[in-house]
């Protein structure tokens, strides 16, 4: 916790707080002394004039410690509040760099919970620690010694009520902080059934599992709140427990006093003083003891949200060394060479050699050996069944994840030698789940190029086979709901494929992303995508389920269980790849399959065979 205030709060702002607390602190400990003297020396003698010049350095002092107050609590909240402001922009900036692993193992719903829930506990315990956390101790320790001088005598009565003091402080700690970490978890759970509830409340309706997630979210629910009510529960508990003591210690006090005053061996005003010492005494201890409850659930807080800042990501730039002004660079000067030469071979290329690539804990790798080249205009289209590392090979291209081993290539150069934002600007991406933003198409296109024209967006919802009904329902203004809820899923891929499209890249990544689409608008994509002058020179990697869609790709690429068992055009492997085969036959009828040259008597064999 402190390692985030150091980091986190400005030193003369900080500095002026203290100082102004410190004022605070003497002018409230000088009061009762300025009331003794006034009771004493005032009343007890009738000067007037005494009483009226104590009374204005009373008001004084007490106008001083009004102003101290407000200075230190402007301070205080300014740089709690600037620290919580400070704190969600570096979580929110390091989730959204985090790798595609870390983010998994926190979940989603935890990162929301410590960005949110976390910081303001933080805030509220940095502005107690500017206020009460340091304010306490120095007035517990000015009263004890201003007590002390009145009277030691009345002082030993503070030596019964504080060790009972100190050991209810004890147990309610004991009790509650275990339940702190607990709690926060608890959150995090309440946050995912939510959450969950809220993605997939289609879902829930359809398959009328209504109840059981009402269910599940009241038990979580009730034990988070059984687990707050405890805890709440033992720290409200303190406070009574803490002015039942100040009661009595006030009554000690007071039985005591008389006993002095009536031997002479004290002044009453010393008494009405010493009632105003005691009280700051125990009500310092008591704001101790809400200060020590209050920074352990930080501490947790603090240990969450570090986890956070502190994790280390598994993609790195530590290897970087080569922009993408050196790669244009190594480009151009390859052109004046000879067409022969080793640096015109791999530029404008992409290529994955003999890559493996195995998930954490996995049993088996999901890639393995995989080597494949595409030259600048080509295609590749990659077709498999589920879970074969159709994903994966984008992911990789993409360097979301890094291979386990071999390498991706661009223009002949490692990805792991370019810097992820250099990468990230020569590759587009359409992933397999369509995002859409809140807001408008304009605004989700200007994701791919923040500054497109209406011509360009117009040019790439045109290709993207969604210039139609954007332009029928309100054009590029067309209001945007949250995930994209007011579009059909065909209309949000198609978007998404625009948004891919309009940005300046070389390499297109497109992951599974035909699939919402009929066939004829499939077809009039791809077609649209090939003849474009911005494209058709670019390199394209297709993921796709469909025959149809892989068809006219320049290579095709067939996996299963992360093995490659084809790769050529679809004339080839429609002859010499029995998985690619099997694939058509389950997709085409028989006369197309005919005209293809694919025997049908060697797909039954072989199905029989299988079975």
């Amino acid at each position: 916790m402190l390692t985030i205030g150091r980091r986190y709060l400005n030193f003369w702002p900080v500095f002026w707080a203290l100082f102004l607390l410190v004022i605070q602190v003497v002018t409230n400990l000088w009061l009762p002394t300025i009331t003794a003297d006034i009771i004493n020396k005032g009343i007890g003698q009738s000067d007037m004039k005494y009483i009226w010049f104590m009374g204005l350095i009373m008001l004084f002092v007490s106008l001083a410690s009004w102003l101290s107050a407000i200075g230190n609590v402007y301070f205080a909240s300014k740089q709690s509040q600037g620290l919580g402001l400070k704190l969600r922009h570096d979580l929110f900036k390091k989730v959204l760099f985090m790798d595609e692993r870390n983010f998994q193992e926190f979940g989603d719903a935890t990162l929301i919970t410590r960005t949110t829930n976390d910081v303001t506990q933080l805030q509220n315990v940095f502005q107690t620690m500017l206020r009460m956390m340091l304010m306490a101790p120095m007035m517990l320790i000015g009263s004890i010694f201003m007590a002390w001088k009145l009277s030691h005598d009345l002082l030993l009565v503070f030596l019964i009520a504080l060790p009972i003091l100190t050991l209810a402080v004890v147990i309610n700690i004991a009790i509650s902080m275990p339940r702190f970490r607990s709690m926060q978890t608890k959150v995090d759970k309440i946050n995912l059934i939510f959450q969950q509830g809220l993605t997939g409340v289609r879902v829930i309706r359809a398959f009328r599992r209504d109840q059981y997630e009402i269910d599940k979210f009241d038990e979580a629910n009730r034990d988070l709140t059984h687990t707050s009510q405890v805890v709440l529960t033992t720290i409200a508990m303190l406070m009574p427990i803490m002015t039942v003591i100040l009661s009595f210690t006030n009554i000690g006090i007071v039985w005591f006093g008389a006993h002095l005053i009536s031997k002479n061996m004290m002044e009453m005003g010393s008494l009405v003083a010493f009632l105003t010492y005691a009280t700051q005494i125990l009500m310092s201890f008591m704001q101790l003891s809400a200060v020590a409850v209050m920074v352990p659930r930080a501490q947790v807080s603090a240990v969450r949200v570090r986890e956070i800042l502190e994790s280390k990501d598994k993609i790195t730039d530590e290897n970087s060394s080569i922009s993408v002004e050196a790669l244009k660079r190594q480009r151009l000067s390859s052109d004046g060479n000879d067409k022969l030469s080793e640096s015109n071979s791999v530029r404008n290329s992409l290529a994955l050699n003999h890559v493996s690539f195995k998930f954490d804990e996995a049993k088996r790798q999901a890639l393995s050996d995989l080597s494949v080249n595409v030259a600048a205009g080509q295609t590749l289209a990659i077709i498999g069944g589920t879970g074969s590392g159709k994903s994966t090979i984008l992911n990789l291209i993409a360097r979301l994840i890094d291979p386990t081993n071999g390498s991706v290539t661009i223009d002949g150069t490692d990805i792991r030698q370019i810097s992820q934002y250099d990468l990230h600007e020569k590759v587009s991406f359409t992933q397999q789940k369509a995002q859409l933003f809140s807001g408008t198409v304009r605004s989700n296109l200007q994701f791919g190029k923040s500054d497109a024209t209406d011509e360009e967006m117009w040019q790439a919802l045109e290709i993207a086979q969604a210039a139609d009904f954007v332009r029928e329902q309100g054009g590029l203004e067309l209001a945007v709901e949250q995930n994209g809820a007011n579009f059909s899923g065909g209309q949000k891929q198609r978007i998404s494929i625009a948004r891919t499209l309009i940005k300046e890249a070389e390499i297109y990544l497109f992951d599974d992303s035909f699939s919402a689409l009929d066939f004829a608008t499939d077809r009039q994509l791809r077609t649209a995508i090939n003849h474009s002058e911005k494209h058709k020179n670019k390199i394209k990697v297709i993921v796709a389920q469909r025959i149809a869609t892989v068809m006219s790709a320049d290579q095709i690429l067939v996996l299963e269980n992360g093995i490659a068992v084809g790769l050529g055009t679809h004339e080839s492997l429609a002859k010499s790849c029995p998985q690619y085969q099997e694939t058509m036959q389950s997709q085409l009828s028989d006369d197309d399959l005919v005209k293809m040259g694919v025997s049908i008597a060697h797909l039954t064999a072989r199905g029989g065979d299988d079975q």
